[in-house]
């Protein structure tokens, strides 16, 4: 097998050495888990240690979900007015009709938490699929990172708006929600451990005090009847008309969007759902059974209480309030706990709203350290340092720091960007099982999946013409991760990248026969007519200008280019006798890295110093070059040496190169 391993350099001449020990327990200690992965130690790979019961999994995402309690009705109210329980109702149709039926597929056919974005990378072929999991990795990190800093400055305004606070830290919205993320960052520095079992606490106690709330809301609805009156006569007299409501409040529903957020996280955490013992690996049905049950009943709990703070909010707050520097700004539902249940209880309920809403960012948080490096990384469009929590979590700790200066910290501003995040996911998942049940031809489910994704794309438009921040964010997300990715790609050119080398029985009968009569020594060849006279021709002219021995039977070697998107990959070489030439044979994402790789093992199998033969290329370098960053072919011969440079850096162990 061939690896590449982390070094740490040595210590720079003229530096303290108590600054360099500073320095490389700081780098080990960002590192831990990348070098307990790199060195096959207990973490290499994840366990089955922390899965635990569906319903328990379902509270971690539930972080997320639930969280947009704490904001959801102020927002509804305060986009759509009197006609936020209805589109409200709307947006609940959508989440049980539209949005659970396209994530219990997703989660049956991507159980192991790669989410839509993988069923996707799987559909769309080559170069084309990377570069769309990188515009979805754009939205996701959009999601995601305002999910951490929208949950975040919620929580600020449920702490500056509580009696018991001081005069003081009033006005000081940012400077409290950077403190919030910087601590959120400080607990995934440490080690997360535990999550799920606080997660459980968290949002058991804070659904319990929602319910109180609500239902003590709903009771002085019931007893107080006049205003419901009132609510049908603004209804009335703004809308004449049944169809005019159900307009307005089509139209308006794409802007409470935010209530459907959750459902990827959903299936990102599957890996923590413990199974059934017999679970096959590949289709590991009890987790897949438990994921559905975990959708499923996280979207009826939000729906319920989706429903039922919308029509109780917006009955029962004046809608000034609702309005900035209203003290239903951002927090409807605490109003009514410190309306109906005083001070005392609003107190406890702004304590569990704080909790769960930094709480939330924890799970987007896990969200992004979960998903980057299942991608980035394995596309070569990342530096290797990002398969490592901690330094992950420093950029994305900065990152919500400055969306947070940018927006002021204000949770409607933020809004946009969220759902917009929020909305390409889910129609991209849409989109996917879409295809996916038109590649199986199933065509009534088909049909189904497309109305779904139609009307989720005229959310996501509606929604982007009505906000448009919210995908110039996501774009600055995408322009960053693509120019970070190709940059990335592109100094990771000559790092040699292949997992593990493989001989079939007669390619490992064809080295070992050559191994024994003196020196291995490969031809390359790039595999045209493969007739007689290719084979001879090839032969004779690197025995003419390469100078091989007359008494040394050389091998060939032929590489086919499979998908040149692809970086990592595994080589299985297959040996082939044509025309009374031995040839070995391979498929890789490039030519040159596979050669260096196949040198390698076989000086390591065979204790000998392989020789590899090839001729120089005509043409413009410059366009060489990117042939093959792009299609995996180009200068062969100056590549391949350099990469046994980089892998190798002993010139007396470094397989030899020969050019004519």
């Amino acid at each position: 097998m061939v690896s590449a391993t982390w070094t740490v350099k040595g210590t720079a001449v003229g530096q303290p050495a108590q600054q360099q020990t500073t320095r490389r327990r700081l780098r080990r200690w960002l590192l831990t888990d990348l070098n307990a992965e790199q060195s096959g130690g207990p973490h290499a790979k994840p366990g089955t240690a922390h899965q635990r019961p569906w319903w328990q999994v379902m509270c971690l995402t539930g972080l997320d979900y639930f969280s947009t309690l704490g904001y959801q009705p102020g927002i509804a109210a305060l986009a759509a007015g009197a006609v936020s329980p209805l589109a409200t109702l709307i947006l609940v149709l959508l989440t049980l009709l539209g949005a659970l039926p396209v994530y219990r597929r997703v989660a049956r056919e991507s159980p192991h938490g790669q989410g839509s974005i993988a069923m996707l990378e799987r559909i769309l072929p080559r170069w084309t699929g990377k570069l769309f999991v990188l515009a979805l990795l754009g939205f996701a990190a959009t999601d995601f990172i305002i999910t951490i800093t929208l949950s975040a400055a919620d929580a600020t305004a449920h702490v500056l708006e509580n009696p018991y606070v001081p005069e003081a830290l009033h006005g000081e919205q940012v400077v409290v929600t950077l403190i919030l993320i910087a601590l959120l960052g400080s607990v995934f520095l440490r080690g997360f451990k535990e999550a799920i079992g606080i997660a459980v606490g968290i949002v058991v106690v804070y659904l319990a005090l929602n319910a109180v709330v609500v239902a003590v809301a709903l009771q002085h609805v019931a007893a107080h009847p006049h205003v419901v009156a009132d609510w049908r006569a603004l209804l009335s007299s703004e809308h004449p008309d049944l169809f005019g409501i159900a307009l307005v409040a089509l139209l308006v529903f794409p802007k409470l969007a935010l209530g459907l957020s959750g459902f990827e996280t959903g299936v990102a955490v599957m890996p923590l759902i413990k199974g059934d013992p017999g679970d096959d690996p590949q289709e590991p049905r009890g987790r897949i059974r438990g994921a559905h049950r975990l959708l499923t009943t996280a979207a009826v709990i939000m729906s319920v209480f989706l429903v039922a703070s919308s029509f109780v909010t917006t009955l029962l707050i004046p809608q000034p309030e609702f309005e900035e520097g209203g003290k239903a700004y951002g927090r409807a539902l605490a109003y009514l706990a410190h309306s109906y249940l005083g001070n005392g209880f609003g107190t406890v309920y702004d304590i569990s709203t704080v909790l769960i809403l930094w709480f939330a960012g924890a799970s987007a948080m896990a969200g992004l350290l979960n998903l980057v490096p299942q991608y980035l990384p394995r596309y070569g469009m990342a530096p290797k340092w990002t398969r490592a929590v901690r330094p992950l979590v420093v950029v994305f700790t900065l990152t919500a720091f400055l969306i947070t200066v940018i927006f002021a910290a204000d949770v409607n501003a933020q809004g946009g960007a969220y759902a917009t995040g929020v909305l390409v996911l889910i129609t991209s998942a849409a989109v996917a099982v879409t295809m996916s049940a038109r590649r199986r031809g199933h065509r009534k489910t088909t049909i189904a999946f497309a109305v779904v994704t139609v009307v989720f794309a005229y959310t996501t438009v509606d929604n982007v013409i009505e906000r448009p921040d919210g995908v110039k964010i996501a774009s600055l997300f995408i322009l960053a991760i693509v120019a970070t990715s190709l940059l990335s790609r592109i100094l990771r050119v000559t790092e040699l990248r292949v997992t593990e080398v493989r001989l079939d029985p007669l390619a490992q009968r064809f080295v070992d026969e050559a191994a024994e009569s003196g020196e291995i020594r490969i031809i390359a060849n790039e595999p045209d007519a493969r007739d007689e006279a290719e084979y001879r021709d090839k032969e004779f002219e690197q025995r003419k200008h390469n100078h091989i021995p007359a008494r040394s039977w050389p091998l060939f070697l032929e590489v086919t280019v499979a998908d040149p998107s692809d970086f990592e990959a595994a080589l299985h070489v297959t040996g082939e006798e044509r025309h009374g030439y031995r040839i070995l044979k391979m498929n890789s994402p490039t030519i040159a890295n596979a050669i260096a790789a196949l040198l390698l093992h076989l000086r390591d199998d065979t204790g000998d110093l392989p020789h590899i033969y090839f001729n120089w290329t005509e043409g413009n370098p410059v366009v060489y070059l990117l042939r093959y960053l792009f299609l995996g072919d180009g200068e062969i011969a100056p590549v391949t040496r350099e990469v046994l440079r980089e892998a190798e850096r002993d010139p007396e162990r470094r397989p030899l190169v020969h050019v004519g």
